[in-house]
């Protein structure tokens, strides 16, 4: 029983040495992307080169480059964390392939388990924080069972615990998304595969969050037209 007391006290003291070397607040990010087989050719090229773009305008911003700490999941057959949470200062853009499947279910649970396994991280090292952003990227449906993802997502957005948008691409169902999330106003469909657009308009928002202080309340800009189709 000691033993295991012991062992427990000791991961608890474990903290990320970024956090130690860097104490600016944090605004978590996840980039929760569908990397399944519907996505080859063009789109998974239009992704690679939006996130690359994301990485790039966040770098170029002082504050950002340092606050913003981004996590990117894909999910294509399997659910694979690419890029655990770190600052764009201390990491590269990945570069995304195509396979398999779309276990959306998995990869929900996954991310929002690892947002809080970073909360964690940042109170052990006595670093504030922002409130996580979940970004879902999908052009299609879930192929996986949904309903602990869907219940699990609805109680952090509702809670507050995450912000949450969902993004369609081409072909994407936008209302099973919407059901997932439990949430209409944060679901959208993009535009064509205009990703760069979408992802500007990400770093800006990241941009203003990490400009301001933990707890404010922020009016961010809409998406243009260009970036989002809506429904009326």
């Amino acid at each position: 029983m000691n033993d295991l007391k012991n062992e427990f006290e000791f991961e608890k003291e474990v903290v990320d040495e970024a956090l130690l070397d860097n104490p600016e607040p944090r605004c978590p990010v996840v980039l929760l992307l569908d990397t399944s087989y519907s996505m080859s050719g063009n789109p998974i090229n239009q992704l690679n080169e939006g996130v690359h773009a994301l990485y790039a305008a966040l770098r170029d911003d002082d504050l950002a480059s340092v606050r913003v700490d981004l996590s990117v999941i894909t999910f294509g057959q399997t659910v694979s964390t690419i890029q655990n949470f770190a600052t764009v200062s201390e990491s590269q853009a990945p570069e995304l392939k195509v396979n398999g499947m779309t276990p959306m279910g998995e990869a929900i649970v996954t991310a929002l388990k690892n947002i809080e396994n970073r909360k964690a991280e940042y109170r052990n090292a006595g670093i504030s924080y922002y409130r996580p952003w979940l970004f879902v990227i999908t052009d299609g449906e879930p192929t996986d069972n949904v309903l602990e993802a869907s219940g699990m997502l609805q109680s952090a957005i509702s809670g507050k615990k995450v912000i949450f948008f969902g993004i369609g691409v081409e072909n994407a169902n936008i209302e099973r998304l919407r059901q997932i999330s439990g949430s209409k106003e944060r679901v959208f469909k993009l535009n064509g595969l205009n990703f760069k657009e979408l992802f500007q308009w990400v770093s800006s928002s990241l941009s203003s969050v990490s400009s301001s202080r933990v707890g404010d309340t922020l009016k961010l800009e809409k998406p243009s037209d260009d970036v989002f189709e809506f429904e009326v």
